[in-house]
């Protein structure tokens, strides 16, 4: 399925339907009364987060949803019925905003969850509801009321915990499907990857964290080089960024050091907030590196990038080192999910 995560559409819900102008008709009954119905409420228009869903792709090539109008009010006492309402599935991690004014109004965060983007109109008043002592045949009504229209964007920024950054190549298709069950397109090219894919990596029995794969980031993606910028906004959510670097390069002229320098320069221009999220180096393919030699050319590489938080040395394609960094990126993850968690009041009775 084609990863789409930004799409517009036009929404309408429905208008109320009329209310009805009658009178009861009976034999022997001759003064019987008004008894026009009210109209119908408009259908609304709901947005609900589908789990199951991870692309926008539908609401490309379907841009409007009306939700159906109430019925008009008829005699004998009989209101209209309701319009039909028009329930549209997002995937988790929907932000729905305004398109004129760039303004946000909804945000689908929890699996299930079921918002009104669109009210529908009240329907009209039949001519029973303006009976009185003095007025015995009113012949009034009101039309209904008119549905929400709005003009929405909706953006995606995928719900993972762990987000993947690196030059094109690096090894972060490969590092995901060592991990985790994803299994993204992996070849010796630069941008293999082409959207972003996210991998469920299970540490034990009901333990497990979501990593995001993203399309590889080159020098200038924050004014729109590459493709990595395009999806820069699902690290976003990220509780913890692996910057995975290319130990062995291809080309001997390639400098890994200036490479990482040149993406964490990306990331403190596109945004701040991103850039001080915590952020751990992973080293990737030190099976390409003589064994005599790694000590040694890790220890350069850190001290000439001037990195002080924790390092990885990794092999995806042999999953040399994966586990203790599956399990340290567990215990991270697993730790900010506790301090973020509102403290509860425990009893005084049993405390």
């Amino acid at each position: 399925m084609k990863f789409v995560d930004e799409a517009f559409i036009d929404v309408a819900a429905g208008d109320g339907g009329n209310g009805c102008v009658s009178f009861r008709h009976e034999k022997y009954k001759e003064f019987g009364g008004p008894n026009g119905g009210d109209g119908g409420r408009g259908g609304h228009v709901f947005a609900v987060a589908d789990p199951n869903l991870n692309t926008l792709v539908d609401f490309r090539f379907s841009r409007r949803h009306d939700a159906k109008r109430g019925q008009h009010g008829m005699g004998s006492d009989m209101f209209g019925a309701a319009g039909d309402d028009v329930t549209l599935k997002m995937p988790v991690g929907t932000i729905i905003s305004d398109a004129e004014t760039g303004e946000v109004l909804y945000e689908l965060l929890t699996p299930g969850e079921v918002i009104t983007i669109a009210k529908g109109g009240d329907g009209g008043f039949g001519n029973m509801r303006f009976k009185s002592a003095i007025n015995r045949a009113p012949r009034q009504k009101t039309p209904g009321w008119p549905g929400e229209k709005k003009n929405l964007k909706l953006e995606l920024k995928v719900l993972a915990d762990v987000g993947l950054l690196g030059m094109p190549n690096a090894g972060k298709s490969t590092l995901i499907s060592a991990i985790s069950n994803a299994r993204p397109r992996i070849a010796d090219y630069p941008f293999t990857t082409l959207h972003p894919n996210l991998g469920v990596v299970r540490v034990g029995p009901e333990q497990s964290f979501v990593v995001a794969d993203l399309p590889g980031l080159i020098e200038g993606a924050s004014e729109g080089a590459g493709l990595g910028h395009l999806f820069l906004r699902h690290l976003q959510r990220t509780r913890l960024l692996l910057h995975v670097i290319d130990l062995a390069p291809f080309d001997e002229g390639v400098d890994p050091v200036v490479q990482a320098r040149a993406i964490v320069g990306e990331l403190k221009k596109y945004d701040k907030a991103l850039y001080e999220k915590p952020r751990w180096l992973v080293l990737n393919k030190l099976d390409m590196v003589p064994v005599d030699e790694r000590a040694a050319r890790v220890k350069d590489f850190v001290r000439r990038l001037r990195f002080k938080g924790p390092v990885f040395e990794i092999s995806a394609l042999t999953r040399e080192g994966c586990e203790p960094l599956v399990q340290a990126i567990y215990q991270h993850v697993k730790a900010q999910q506790v301090a973020e968690q509102p403290p509860t009041d425990i009893d005084p009775r049993f405390g």
